[in-house]
């Protein structure tokens, strides 16, 4: 049976895609799970997979085309199987000029047609800066590695027009949102406007596992970090809370059975909160693994995130230790239902055993959707997640 494939929702910002790259020819044998496409969004560009088995009758998106999320974009069916008649590719899909329109045109003095050259650009923003009259390469683009976009163009054509117009003072400027950022205060408008949020903190001593993992790292080929060792015990926190683990969509609370934690990575251009997935399967190695190796993909280096790790998060985790910060609050990420900040491990002055000692302490603050988790719940993860990280064989065994 002849299946339609569509341009995937990789996120709740996203509304329209681009195809990068097919990585399937038409003709191609494909499986359940097969890579696809590449597909760029506002933010990066993933990998779509395949969720039919058969054979891949018709391209109708081309490489470079961007199309809303919906449209289709491709046939997949049987060796017997014929494509729906009237089947076109979106290239083909522009309307006919008529006698009268090419007679206006024609008698018309056209805009001097911008600098193109050799930008990187995708098609449609190099056809829409033509016909806005815009600069290409007076453009930053906001896409991966740099790519411009239609929106940098859509921007763009909008500066220019407005001219002066777009200053607030002689001693300030409006700067047009690039489309990542504007998918950004999407997510977080969205979530603020409806996650009723509420926030609940704690402090973890984390002497003992600092030690223990400089110990394990003299020992060990795998290197693991303090962030690895937040996600492993995040991990087993939500094993005994699994609530925690769930999304709250359309009244009904989702459960999820993997543990994909979301960990917040920062990009030159934005945010971006990639999962580690099946973290309930994995030791502390194996996600330490798992994390170096999608924070480097989601940077640029190999192969691109995949659609599940781009948008498979079941609860994440911000830590912007590494930046000095002793504390903060995070967003929760939509449709997830809470998001744990943590900051640096600053060494204390705190009383044990009735002396006063120095040790290394961590202050995290659980961010939580009062729809699905209530204080005194909330209480008791975090109280779990402090036991964790202050019993070192819980972790390295």
């Amino acid at each position: 049976m002849i299946s339609e494939v569509t341009m995937p929702s990789m996120g709740a910002d996203m509304t329209e895609g681009t195809i990068v790259k097919w990585l399937k020819n038409e003709g191609d044998e494909v499986k359940r799970g097969d890579k696809l496409a590449e597909i760029e969004t506002d933010k990066t560009v993933v990998e779509m997979e395949c969720y039919n088995d058969g054979i891949l009758k018709k391209i109708i998106v081309q490489e470079g085309q961007a199309v809303p999320v919906g449209d289709l974009i491709a046939y997949i069916g049987d060796a017997g199987d014929e494509v729906p008649e009237g089947s076109f590719n979106a290239s083909d899909n522009v309307a006919p000029q008529s006698a009268n329109s090419i007679e206006t045109v024609e008698n018309q003095t056209p805009n001097p047609s911008p600098s193109i050259g050799k930008v990187k650009a995708s098609p449609i923003a190099k056809k829409l800066a033509t016909e806005l009259g815009v600069d290409l390469t007076s453009i930053n683009g906001s896409g991966p590695g740099g790519r411009i976009t239609r929106e940098d163009v859509e921007e763009a054509s909008k500066g220019s027009a407005s001219g002066d117009s777009i200053q607030g003072s002689e001693d300030s400027n409006s700067v047009p949102l690039t489309p990542m950022r504007k998918a950004i205060a999407g997510v977080v408008s969205k979530s603020k406007s409806e996650i009723p949020h509420f926030y609940i903190s704690n402090s973890a001593d984390m002497s003992e596992v600092i030690k223990m993992r400089s110990e394990f790292n003299e020992k060990n080929s795998v290197k693991v970090s303090v962030n690895d060792i937040v996600l492993f015990a995040v991990t087993q926190a939500l094993k005994k809370f699994p609530k925690f683990n769930s999304s709250f969509n359309d009244g009904n609370l989702i459960e999820h059975k993997n543990i994909n934690v979301g960990m917040a990575i920062a990009l030159p251009v934005g945010l971006i909160v990639p999962a580690v997935l099946g973290c309930e399967d994995k030791s502390l190695t194996e996600i330490s693994d798992s994390a170096k190796d999608l924070a480097s993909r989601a940077k640029g280096s190999g192969s691109p995130l995949t659609q599940e790790e781009n948008n498979g998060a079941t609860f994440s985790v911000s830590n912007l230790g590494m930046f000095d910060i002793d504390e903060f609050v995070a967003i929760i990420v939509p449709p997830q239902s809470a998001i744990l900040s943590v900051g640096k491990a600053n060494d204390e002055v705190i009383v044990k055993e009735g002396n006063m000692v120095i040790s290394k302490i961590m202050k995290m603050t659980l961010s939580v959707d009062h729809r699905v988790n209530d204080g005194a719940e909330a209480a008791m993860f975090l109280g779990e997640l402090k036991e964790i990280l202050e019993t070192p064989n819980q972790i390295f065994g």
